[in-house]
């Protein structure tokens, strides 16, 4: 057989490095195998760590971890389960193809479920390579599935670099699948099959799978955080500035950005909630909430909260702490811009999305000076950024267009973001907006929503928007007449 890489390292003649190993085996007594003799330093760390756990390099098979009556249940509650047709749809079909099979585990090696190959298969049950039996490391030494589970990353293992001597006839390819919300190992996808070696397009294959869930993995936490987020941040409103954050159950700090920057990405194993100790030594209480929680600062320094009406605004407004702040435009666009980067923007970043090549950052500086006169110390310079609680609008109705249902949009959208604005970014992303709720309204919205988007200013001309709600309602339904008047006064026109 040709030179070849195993991993990382390059094996110049792979049928000389596993003859090399078989003789290893061949004439070394039992539980004297010495991992210093192998070449691939992957392979003799194993070694060494399953024979410190006292693995028989004579074990004729792996051992049972479940019941067969239980594996369902023990199936069910494993977060991986719902994911098994994304790894079964990517692997499966190519895996039977060559004769080899496919397995997932849990983070102790677990075997979960096995599909495949049906003589491979059968020859796998004479070894315990099936479904409820147990391969992990420090059951059966040196494995594709133990020893990717242990070193946190695939592995290739070719026949003879098995520990156990019955496992010389198989070779396997495994990943672990790591949990995005803390890093913990889930599990891993193998391959394994009766071969010397396995394809490197395989190895490969299986590593992609294992990417592939762990995405799959990381959207799924972010619709459970924006929904937690959703459902619970009116709580950290109603704490009126008095520092808070909303936490996941896993201890993540996920809302407000800044509770992030000043606290960490994570607090301490949150348990039932009570108090813990922040990253800046400070003492916290997480309240319990569905899903979550919410860290309370008591006692600490009150910050104003800021809110803003600018959605379908001839005149926006602001509010401090429920008192009226005049605004003029420039320093409402300022103030939605802000709001929309919390964590700051330059003076030119800030001319520039006000004005685009013809800012001036005198020009941002001198009314950022006025605005703080109505404002005060909230709203902060280098970066310019504002420092308290926000509540905004068209802030929710982001959210929203990520969590909520069209019904939720619709009631939101009360009309385009600042309409009266031609700053380059504000105009962006009110048109951006608009595109979003009526693209989710079109394709998910009631007569109920549509009619509240065609009352709003982008709405009223719409022809689909029209188009549908005289299909979806009864010929003499007012909304309907409204409807067909308007798009034979567009035909009109």
């Amino acid at each position: 057989m040709a030179g070849g890489h195993l991993g990382s390292a390059p094996v110049p003649d792979l049928d000389a490095y596993s003859a090399r190993l078989r003789r290893l085996h061949e004439t070394t007594p039992v539980g004297e195998l010495p991992a210093s003799d192998v070449p691939r330093r992957l392979i003799a760390s194993s070694w060494r760590r399953s024979l410190d756990a006292g693995v028989d390099p004579d074990t004729e098979a792996a051992p049972a971890a479940f019941a067969r009556e239980d594996l369902r249940d023990v199936r069910a509650a494993h977060p991986l389960d719902a994911l098994l047709p994304l790894v079964t749809g990517t692997l499966l079909k190519t895996v039977t193809e060559i004769g080899c099979i496919l397995l997932a585990t849990d983070a102790q090696g677990r075997v979960l479920w096995r599909d495949g190959d049906h003589r491979t298969m059968a020859r796998a049950d004479g070894v315990g390579l099936a479904d409820g039996f147990h391969w992990g490391e420090q059951a059966v030494g040196t494995n594709g599935i133990g020893t990717a589970l242990a070193v946190r990353a695939p592995v290739h293992v070719r026949a003879a670099e098995h520990l156990l001597r019955v496992l010389h006839p198989w070779s396997c390819a495994s990943a672990p699948i790591t949990d995005p919300d803390g890093g913990a190992v889930l599990g891993c996808v193998d391959v394994s099959g009766v071969a010397d070696s396995l394809h490197p397009a395989v190895v490969a294959l299986v590593e992609a799978t294992a990417r592939l869930v762990e995405g799959r993995l990381t959207l799924r936490m972010r619709e459970d955080d924006e929904r937690f987020r959703a459902r619970h941040e009116s709580r950290l409103r109603a704490l009126h500035g008095e520092p808070g954050a909303l936490v996941t159950g896993t201890g993540r700090i996920l809302w407000p950005e800044r509770a992030r920057q000043q606290w960490g990405v994570r607090i301490g194993p949150p348990g039932s909630g009570g108090e813990v100790t922040l990253a800046d030594g400070r003492r916290g209480v997480l309240e319990p909430l569905d899903g979550g929680f919410l860290l309370r600062l008591p006692g600490g320094r009150r910050a104003p909260l800021l809110t803003l009406a600018f959605l379908g605004a001839e005149t926006p407004t602001a509010r401090l702490d429920g008192l009226h702040v005049p605004l003029s435009l420039r320093h409402a666009e300022i103030l939605a811009l802000l709001a929309l980067n919390p964590k700051g923007l330059t003076a030119d970043q800030l001319s520039f999305h006000l004005y685009g090549d013809e800012g001036n950052p005198v020009t941002i500086r001198a009314e950022i000076h006025r605005l703080r006169t109505q404002l005060g110390p909230v709203v902060a310079a280098k970066p310019y950024r504002l420092t308290c609680p926000v509540e905004a609008d068209f802030i929710d109705l982001k959210h929203l267009l990520v969590t909520g249902d069209a019904a939720r949009v619709a009631r939101a959208y009360t009309g385009p973001l600042l309409p009266r604005s031609e700053a380059p970014a504000v105009r962006a992303e009110r048109e951006e907006l608009e595109g979003q709720v009526r693209a989710r309204i079109l394709s998910r919205g009631g007569p109920e929503d549509l009619w509240a988007y065609a009352g709003t200013e982008y709405g009223r001309n719409d022809v689909h928007v029209l188009q549908r709600l005289v299909a979806m309602l009864m010929p003499d339904d007012p909304r309907a007449v409204t409807a067909r008047m308007r798009l034979a006064t567009l035909d009109r026109a």
